[in-house]
């Protein structure tokens, strides 16, 4: 089914990120997580593609996996790092024929040690051209990336909500945002939004906080802003790793119930292959 069916108006959609793991251990502990997330009835999950697009197969059979064995609704993430049009119509094709029904097309971030993205011979330069080129061939619902607090490239907010527009008119049917830490930015951001006629459904992508290196380095690549205030109760705590986790899940429970309050159509969990962070906010919801 595709997922733009599902995200109804008056019930908040929960959906869960998860990436390729690198071992046989590190699968089994993903269908772990997925086991333990299927009783909150997620509207969807979806599975990354890996740095370059190095998980490619990986991803692929993960999906295809996860959709069989669970019912749950599977979107596969593809990005234009280092393949050609051929390559990517491949994988398109896998996806196809084994079901899948949604797809995340992303520009992609370069291979590890490259210092900018390169366009692959034969192929895009831009996630609108992918979501265009997947449009004209194929009869995917496709979703597109967008930034709150501006894509660290864009020159501008202005430039990279131009970019966006480009996606929608591409034919991106809805947008997940990259994670954020203050729920102003995300209403000042669709605000912004559906002032230049983007109307698509916009969900908010939440990461819970459990290790202050780890977020620090996400933030960093991803250019996404820790607000001061809890930047100074996670330091404060930096030797503590439980205080750590309760710190970042109360902020990641504060943030969903204000998103949902205001109108957010869903929230989006970077799970990390994990689940219990994610289980607390969700129960803490519940109870709300």
């Amino acid at each position: 089914m595709k997922i733009i069916e599902k995200l109804a108006p008056k019930k908040p959609s929960f959906s869960f990120e998860f990436f390729p793991p690198k071992d046989e251990e590190g699968k089994e502990r993903l269908f772990e997580t997925v086991a333990h997330l299927a009783p909150y009835a997620p509207t969807f999950v979806s599975v990354t593609y890996g740095a370059g697009g190095s998980t490619r197969r990986l991803t692929v059979d993960l999906t295809l996996r996860i959709g069989r064995e669970t019912g749950i609704e599977c979107m596969a993430h593809l990005t234009c790092v280092g393949a050609s049009r051929t390559e990517i119509r491949g994988v398109l094709d896998q996806l196809r024929d084994g079901g899948v029904e949604n797809v995340l097309a992303l520009r992609g971030d370069p291979p590890q040690g490259a210092g900018s993205f390169v366009v692959a011979e034969g192929g895009f330069a831009h996630a609108s051209e992918l979501i265009e080129f997947v449009q004209a061939h194929y009869d995917f619902c496709l979703a597109g990336a967008c930034y709150p607090e501006k894509h660290p490239e864009a020159p501008s907010a202005e430039a990279d909500l131009a970019a966006l527009e480009k996606k929608v008119q591409a034919g991106a049917r809805f947008l997940v945002t990259q994670l954020f830490f203050d729920t102003r930015d995300y209403f000042a951001f669709v605000e912004r939004a559906r002032a230049v006629g983007i109307t698509v459904p916009i969900i908010a992508g939440i990461m819970p906080i459990t290790n202050v290196s780890q977020i620090k380095r996400f933030t960093a690549m991803c250019g996404a802003r820790i607000p001061a205030e809890l930047l100074g109760r996670l330091e404060a705590v930096h030797g503590d790793a439980r205080e750590v986790r309760r710190v970042g899940v109360e902020h990641a429970i504060g943030q969903c119930r204000a998103l949902l309050e205001g109108g957010a159509p869903g929230i989006h969990f970077y799970t990390l292959n994990r689940s219990t962070a994610t289980i607390e906010i969700l129960e803490a919801l519940r109870r709300a």
